[in-house]
């Protein structure tokens, strides 16, 4: 049987806005019973303005977050995950393989980061995926508990 909390990485490409959402997510909303990290297979190096209003904008900590690689968490001394959830195609199709029994969910979501058009378009685009990303934890949450009784 699997105690809490529960280790689990969000995995992106740049690792500014997705992955860093579903992490302050987690945290927040898990918190106690998991503890939530976020890395990218080409890390932007920087945390996305965007992501950072809409983390604000809802009440989660954004300052211990930052954009890093996903080697970070394959090295000697790293936590070891329980769960790995890539939450865009790219990451799913390059995901390295993860020491230990992770299991691995994938979460399809389109990259607000790339959305094309004035400001309260980009923010709204940044709004629906912390509004998906919030659903998907609600349901992870649940799911994980179930695994682990």
């Amino acid at each position: 049987m699997t105690s809490f909390p529960l280790n689990v990485l969000f995995l992106c490409t740049g690792n500014s806005a997705r992955s860093i959402l579903a992490e302050a997510l987690l945290n927040q909303i898990g918190q106690g019973e998991f503890n939530a990290f976020s890395a990218g297979s080409q890390p932007a190096g920087q945390v996305h303005p965007y992501t950072r209003i809409t983390l604000h904008r809802h009440n989660l900590k954004e300052s211990t977050l930052r954009s890093k690689s996903w080697d970070e968490f394959l090295t000697p001394g790293a936590p070891k995950m329980n769960f790995i959830i890539t939450v865009c195609s790219s990451a799913a199709q390059t995901c390295p393989i993860w020491p230990g029994q992770a299991i691995i969910q994938h979460w399809n979501l389109d990259d607000p980061a790339a959305v094309v058009g004035d400001e309260e378009r980009k923010q709204q685009a940044f709004e629906d995926t912390y509004q998906t990303l919030y659903h998907h934890i609600q349901h992870f949450i649940t799911e994980a508990k179930n695994m682990v009784d």
